[in-house]
């Protein structure tokens, strides 16, 4: 009777201890699921928080360029109109008041003729510096050839290029964003690289609008001009990114620099 019920209560101790048991091993997979689920939905915060950090300094970085563009058109505007609408000014005012030889008159005359067709020139220069008009009448292959014949007539640098461009593939803001990239891209291949040599190659593969750049220039650190927000590239990031594309920058030092964007 007694072995009897000693083996009872090793039975009990047996099915406590394993009750104990299964009871600590739910608590120790509860820490752990919790533990766990913590530190995704922290990871994720972490991610989610980069995120909104980068788009408010791609948003900063498109703020800042408008601001730039517009200070430079009002520059551009108070240099080459106002200066010049003033002389107009003075000269009509003189012919105005009289008291000028008829050689004096002639001369008056003919210098505001000259300011005018001056004037006339630098106001197209502002508005095709807005909005070229070869983009808005004939699109973006047209704009892009004729941005290419610009910089090779200038013999600073030599740009060849493929263009495969479908026809309203982007609207119009969006080919206005590429062409400002280009623009940004060749400027400082110039400016900053040094390049004698641009190629650049645009094509539709894969259902995808492809941008290959590259030039021979002496190239920049890269991880430096981030940080520094230099050469234009926050510039060109923030239009990548409001086509809703991807950069990727293949660059070193004196070896030149490749800009791959897919659209």
């Amino acid at each position: 009777m007694k072995e009897l019920f000693s083996q009872e209560n090793q039975i009990i101790s047996i099915v406590l201890i394993g009750v104990l048991l299964l009871l600590l091993m739910s608590v120790g997979l509860f820490f752990f699921f919790f533990i766990s689920r913590k530190k995704i939905i922290e990871k994720e915060l972490e991610k989610k928080t980069a995120e909104i950090e980068h788009q408010k300094e791609l948003i900063h970085a498109t703020i800042l360029t408008q601001e730039n563009e517009r200070k430079r058109i009002a520059q551009d505007l108070h240099d080459d109109i106002s200066s010049k609408l003033n002389v107009i000014h003075l000269n009509s005012n003189l012919l105005l008041d009289g008291g000028l030889t008829a050689k004096e008159y002639l001369e008056v005359n003919q210098s505001n003729i000259d300011i005018t067709n001056r004037t006339l020139q630098s106001a197209r220069k502002i508005a095709h510096d807005l909005l070229p008009p070869i983009l808005d009448k004939f699109g973006l292959q047209s704009a892009i050839e004729e941005l290419v014949d610009d910089f090779n007539t200038s013999r600073k640098v030599v740009v060849t290029y493929q263009l495969k461009y479908p026809e309203n593939y982007l609207n119009k803001d969006q080919e206005l964003h590429l062409f400002r990239i280009l623009q940004e891209l060749i400027n400082n291949s110039i400016r900053h690289g040094k390049a004698k040599n641009i190629n650049l190659v645009l094509e539709n593969k894969n259902s995808k609008l492809d941008l290959n750049y590259s030039d021979d220039g002496i190239g920049f650190d890269l991880k430096q001009a981030q940080i520094k927000k230099g050469l234009g590239l926050k510039n060109i990031e923030s239009r990548v990114e409001l086509l809703n594309g991807t950069l990727k920058i293949s660059n070193k030092e004196k070896s030149g620099a490749t800009f791959i964007i897919h659209i």
